[in-house]
């Protein structure tokens, strides 16, 4: 006799905004259908394209079951089963070798293949830390715009979702949400049916640009200077609070006399668009009380990204747009939650905290540093990289670099993971995790305020485990003895939050694991009053800590490195800007191995506009390879007007291996860091293109 249906909840685990509650639908001990839960407020029963085929990706036939040790060549990803016993005393034995020499040539990599606070980086950086081992410095998606929030409102703080369906005007800044932010776009268009004006600002007129009142198609990485221009329009003519500036900023006349260098002349020039669409979009916003701005992180990932969103940052507060609760910015709303990271991470398990720090390596450059021969100034040679929640040979920038160090013969390479990635390729020890329908986790947002709990669906596929079993394993077989390292999911969860928080109102552990969800206690309009968590309670247009490390305390623009401004000589030879950001059916690397998605996706191509097409005689349809001096890539040509003149877009990110000629967009893009925060500059990146 079959077994009854079972429904379960869970919360998607992916790194989108969204953070959507799902209910799983298990029969027979197999998740059959996953949906979106229609009485969590944010999700609203609705999922994006991609997590709706979740069961799909669980129950994969191609998903890892078991231990595998490799047998070919790195690379190569001929590997042969093996017994957990058997995996763990090899993990254990090399790893042991490595940290009783020196710690620090172990190096874990790790991003947001789950945004989950357990499985995430819990027991597993609990484990670095204990072993002394070198530390990540996880920058590769957002911490430029972080850092930019950071130095003007204080944290990663921002308005609240649900309030975009009353405001006025809403520029959607460097953002696709069609593709990237299914549930901000929901509100947005409710906005948009009461009578608000809707304008995206993107170098490339994206699914969203097309369905909003106007697209402002600037040159790629001008974004601080379009802003610098409004702020020149909003002070020149007066459209400004000057009470709210009076009583809940800091710095405004240091602003102002920088914005005044910023005329729309000049930026118009820089930015690429015309004189008049400046000053309009300036009159407009200031001239509209409920005015939001919703940032996302495409307009970071360049040169000067950091002082792009302080200066983007700044305009709600010139204008006293954070009045109203339909009115302000949001780039992340993560910082709401009280996160207690010590007790998560527990950095006090290094040997000599806090007055010694173990060696940090950035994970853009990881391809640099694994080819690094060791020496004093850099530290040890890497020996040993433990990847999990992350694919770097086909994410990280300058991936020739990043595969050639991983095809180290000399590198012992431990990979978790669901499949066999580009980057499992190249592993010695390959062990199969979990899923997030396999096991529990605690999960806040960065689009919304709500937090969340995640309980097992099912059983865990095969003999899969979860990261913090893996890493509970590989601790007891080192002989390891810190407590720590073996506390259960349920405690680490248990005190991952602050809970006597006043924003945890009513709020615990186990009312939460009862509920679900619960929404964080706060104002509407969170900076009505002022109450920014800068060390001056107030919107720092000007930063002393800036100034304190050396940095200009105001926000300025840079101009990208690769650009005629920035380096004319390499813009002479590769004269097209290239930007790779998200496809519609892809996040990131994952579900490109689910054949349903892409085969919707069809195949690598590029987005290039008709005059330069015309220049390289390309037509629609025709192959062609993108280059640099790092490398190059194969795509399919698409002749269209939605790439400005001077750029190509190639939306990613494809898995190399399943791509026609093994390589994706990261063949050409750089590991040079942003301003603020050393985060990756991917948009930041000159290529030209020719007819294969």
């Amino acid at each position: 006799m079959n077994a009854p249906t079972e429904f379960a909840r869970a919360v998607c685990p992916h790194d989108c905004p969204d953070t959507c509650a799902m209910r799983v639908t298990v029969e027979n001990g197999r998740a059959i259908k996953v949906i979106g839960d229609p009485d969590h407020p944010p999700t609203q029963g609705a999922l994006c394209t991609k997590v709706s085929r979740y069961a799909e990706r669980v129950h994969h036939p191609r998903r890892l079951t078991t231990p595998l040790r490799r047998v070919g060549a790195k690379g190569e990803g001929r590997f042969e089963p093996i017994g957990w016993d058997e995996a763990l005393k090899l993990a254990a034995g090399r790893l042991s070798e490595i940290a009783a020499r020196a710690p620090e040539a172990i190096v874990p990599y790790s991003y947001a293949g789950t945004m989950g606070l357990v499985q995430g980086d819990s027991i597993a950086q609990r484990f670095f830390h204990k072993l002394g081992a070198s530390q990540l410095d996880r920058t590769i998606c957002a911490a430029a715009g972080a850092a930019g929030l950071k130095y003007t409102y204080g944290a990663s703080l921002g308005m609240l979702t649900e309030f975009f369906a009353e405001s006025e005007l809403i520029l959607i800044w460097g953002s696709n949400p069609i593709a990237s932010n299914l549930h901000f776009w929901t509100r947005a268009q409710e906005a948009k049916r009461r009578g608000a004006r809707l304008i995206a600002i993107d170098p490339y007129r994206s699914l969203t640009a097309e369905k909003c009142h106007q697209h402002i198609a600037l040159k790629p990485g001008t974004d601080g200077a379009l802003a610098l221009g409004m702020m020149n329009v909003l002070i020149t003519e007066d459209l400004l609070d000057h009470a709210y500036i009076a009583d809940h900023t800091l710095g405004f006349e240091q602003l102002k006399a920088r914005a005044l260098t910023y005329s729309p002349g000049r930026v118009a020039q820089i930015c690429g668009i015309d004189e008049q669409t400046i000053v309009d979009l300036a009159r407009l916003y200031g001239g509209t009380r409920k005015a939001a701005i919703r940032m996302n992180y495409g307009l970071q990932r360049v040169r000067g990204g950091g002082n792009a969103v302080r200066a983007i940052a700044c305009l709600p507060s010139l204008t006293g747009a954070w009045r109203e609760r339909s009115g302000g910015t949001l780039l992340s709303s993560s910082g709401w939650a009280p996160v207690n990271t010590h007790a998560l991470q527990r950095p006090d398990l290094m040997p000599g905290w806090p007055s010694r720090q173990a060696r940090v390596i950035n994970m853009n450059a990881i391809g640099d540093a694994l080819l690094h021969p060791g020496d004093a100034g850099f530290g040890p040679k890497i020996e040993a990289v433990i990847v999990y929640n992350s694919n770097p040979v086909a994410v990280a920038p300058d991936s020739a670099r990043v595969a050639a160090g991983f095809a180290r013969e000399d590198l012992f390479t431990i990979v978790l993971e669901h499949f066999q990635t580009d980057t499992a390729d190249y592993a010695d020890l390959l062990l199969p995790a979990t899923t997030q329908l396999e096991h529990l986790d605690l999960h806040k947002s960065y689009g919304h305020t709500h937090v969340m709990v995640n309980l097992p669906a099912i059983q865990p596929v095969g003999e899969a485990r979860p990261n913090t079993e893996i890493f509970r394993g590989i601790a007891r077989r080192m002989n390891l003895q810190e407590p720590a390292l073996f506390e259960s999911d349920e405690s680490v969860a248990a005190n991952a939050f602050r809970w006597e928080d006043p924003v945890f109102e009513g709020v615990d552990w186990e009312s939460l694991k009862r509920t679900g969800w619960a929404k964080l206690n706060l104002p509407d309009a969170p900076f009505a009053d002022g109450g920014f968590r800068t060390p001056s309670g107030k919107c720092e247009f000007s930063s002393e800590r800036l100034a304190q490390q050396g940095f200009d305390p105001l926000p300025d623009y840079l101009p990208p490195y690769e650009s005629a401004d920035g380096d004319p000589e390499l813009a002479a030879r590769y004269p097209l800007a290239m930007i790779s950001p998200p496809a519609r059916n892809f996040l990131n690397s994952t579900f490109v191995n689910v054949e349903s998605l892409r085969s919707t996706e069809g195949e690598p191509h590029i987005d290039i506009h008709p005059s330069d097409a015309s220049r390289r005689q390309v037509l629609d349809g025709d192959l062609v390879r993108i280059f640099n001096d790092r490398g190059s890539m194969q795509a399919r040509a698409r002749v269209t007007d939605k790439a400005r003149e001077g750029l190509v877009v190639g939306l990613s990110i494809w898995w190399k291996k399943l791509a026609p000629d093994g390589c994706n967009a990261n063949q050409v893009t750089s590991q040079a860091l942003t301003d603020l925060g050393g985060s990756a500059t991917f948009y930041d990146c000159l290529v030209e293109v020719e007819r294969v």
